[in-house]
């Protein structure tokens, strides 16, 4: 689809001119022009003027409002539109136009589909204002609805910031209860092991499926004394193996073999069809089931090839896999979670669904046939899960299957899967012994120094928004993962002491973002700060 093509299939007739605030049987109206006078001279006309006095809108909220309306994001409206055709992204709209409906009192999905890809388009850029006039009909808000949405909003942020600080003091009470370590005497984790790294790739086609993929392979240049410990590694959506490089190269510089496998339906290819109209949706609706069937696939043919290729010394009957967001999904499958389609049916109905965006994928589960799918795989016995993607689609009765040793990894100002929704809840459901919980401050899901340059530039538009270097948030993952694999696949209990709560105090010594560590040992006292957050509700 070109840019003239997505321009001209959503060319409105009219624009709005009259937006409609509606609250119950109570009514009033404002006129885009007023809007536009206010956005262009700083000017309130009278109309406006009653808006502002009766929200109470003092001179500092006018202007940063005046500036709201006209703040600009440069975007590709090609890209907008590959999105919001999308299942995924008509999903998200949909939500929102029940909200912002058209003047016959209708499901605003198109109209707001058409008025942001215009104003994408528009030379000056995406903006408030941009869209407004670019909405092909009046406008209805339900005020009711959107206060519902501020409200469900302001619970999220409070919860978030409420929680982090939570867990923080649990760490804090985990440390104080530990043997006392001096971990400068130990060996520093946040440095490469002693092992060279040699790389490798392999087409693998699985015929039952008629699925081709590719898998980055990464071994120590020479293997270790005894059997090796085998990591496989689980790119998110949009993401792909190369982005992993790093961090197997890490793992491996340690004596590990990593192993990094492509998924066709959900890796950057898939994405880059997306954005040239060669490809419908986001990802493709059956990842859910193949992406763990990729892993269980790989696990296979490093079996057959085990004795002709690495003299039989890689360690298959217990594995560990390290998935990023829907990559995390992708792990705890094969450690044991199933999906449950009605909780999945349940939380996808629930007005907080609104303000956790992960739960948009989620949801596109319930389009599957619902039936029992066993997607674990015994030979995984460790599962490190980074951002996942999982609350809503397992629940308390699909994580509670998992009995391997599992860690969680989340990020305080992660947007698309929120820590109060898909960890810290996860943490709770867990009913393995061993579980961790590693919160990373100011880890925001991905790696911003890597993100497309339209995108980082709207990151970057939000002025106050201050993230972490990503060396030190991968210095903090590759510790905690290293330690965690080798005592739970190796039974290396020299690693133990990095496990505590006061590892991740020492590794956050004179750090503005900082990361701390709770373990099972924190689960009742979690729930007690689930209690008394509930009662402040």
């Amino acid at each position: 689809m070109t840019a003239a093509t997505v321009l001209l299939s959503v060319s409105p007739a009219r624009s709005a001119e009259t937006i409609h605030f509606q609250y119950g049987l109570l009514e009033r109206t404002l006129q885009v022009r007023s809007l536009e006078e206010f956005a262009e001279t700083g000017e309130v006309n009278p109309e406006l003027r009653s808006f502002f006095d009766f929200l109470k809108v003092d001179l500092q909220k006018q202007q940063e409002f005046r500036q709201i309306l006209t703040e600009p994001v440069q975007i590709s409206p090609v890209l907008l539109s590959q999105f919001f055709y999308t299942g995924l992204g008509a999903g998200f709209l949909t939500q929102f136009g029940s909200y912002i409906r058209t003047e016959a009192n209708n499901n605003g999905f198109y109209a707001l589909r058409s008025a942001i890809i215009l104003a994408a388009g528009n030379p000056e850029g995406l903006s408030l204002l941009n869209v407004l006039r670019e909405y092909p009909t009046n406008m209805r808000v339900d005020v009711a609805q959107s206060l519902s949405l501020s409200s469900a909003a302001s619970i999220v942020l409070d919860a978030t910031d409420f929680f982090t600080q939570a867990l923080k003091e649990l760490s804090e009470t985990e440390a104080q209860k530990a043997t006392p370590i001096d971990f400068s005497t130990l060996t520093d984790l946040t440095k490469p092991g002693r092992y060279e790294v040699t790389q490798q790739r392999w087409q693998l086609q699985d015929t039952g499926r008629d699925r081709s993929f590719y898998v980055d392979l990464y071994q120590p240049q020479q293997l270790p004394p005894g059997e090796t410990p085998v990591i496989i590694l689980s790119h998110g959506l949009a993401s792909n193996p190369e982005d992993f490089a790093d961090r197997a190269r890490y793992l491996v510089s340690y004596g590990f073999f990593v192993a990094v496998p492509q998924h066709p339906g959900s890796d950057t290819l898939h994405a880059e069809n997306l954005l040239q109209g060669l490809s419908k949706d986001v990802f493709v609706l059956q990842e859910f089931i193949d992406r763990p069937l990729d892993i269980r696939f790989l696990l296979d043919e490093l079996e057959r090839r085990n004795q002709t290729e690495f003299a039989g010394r890689l360690n298959l009957r217990s594995v560990g896999v390290m998935g990023h967001s829907f990559g995390g999904y992708t792990a705890l499958t094969l450690a044991g979670a199933t999906i449950d389609f009605e909780h999945l049916r349940r939380e996808c109905s629930n007005r907080l669904a609104y303000v956790d965006v992960s739960l948009f994928l989620q949801c596109r589960a319930l389009d599957l046939p619902q039936q029992n799918y066993d997607l674990s795989d015994p030979r995984v016995t460790a599962v490190y899960a980074m951002n996942p993607v999982n609350n809503s689609i397992f629940g308390p009765t699909g994580l509670g299957k998992i009995q391997v040793p599992v860690m969680l990894e989340s990020g305080s100002l992660d947007p698309v899967t929120p820590a109060i929704f898909e960890q810290v809840r996860s943490f709770d459901m867990l009913t393995t012994p061993n579980k961790y919980l590693a919160v990373l401050e100011g880890q925001a899901h991905v790696d911003f120094a890597d993100l497309d340059t339209q995108l980082r530039s709207l990151v970057e538009s939000v002025s106050y928004l201050t993230l972490p270097h990503p060396e030190l948030l991968n210095n903090y993952s590759n510790a905690l993962a290293l330690a965690f694999f080798e005592v739970s696949l190796m039974g290396n209990q020299s690693y133990q002491p990095y496990l505590n709560a006061s590892y991740a105090e020492y590794l956050s010594r004179d750090q503005e973002f900082g990361v701390f560590l709770v373990s099972g040992a924190s689960s009742e006292g979690l729930k007690q700060y689930s209690r008394e957050f509930r009662s402040r509700l």
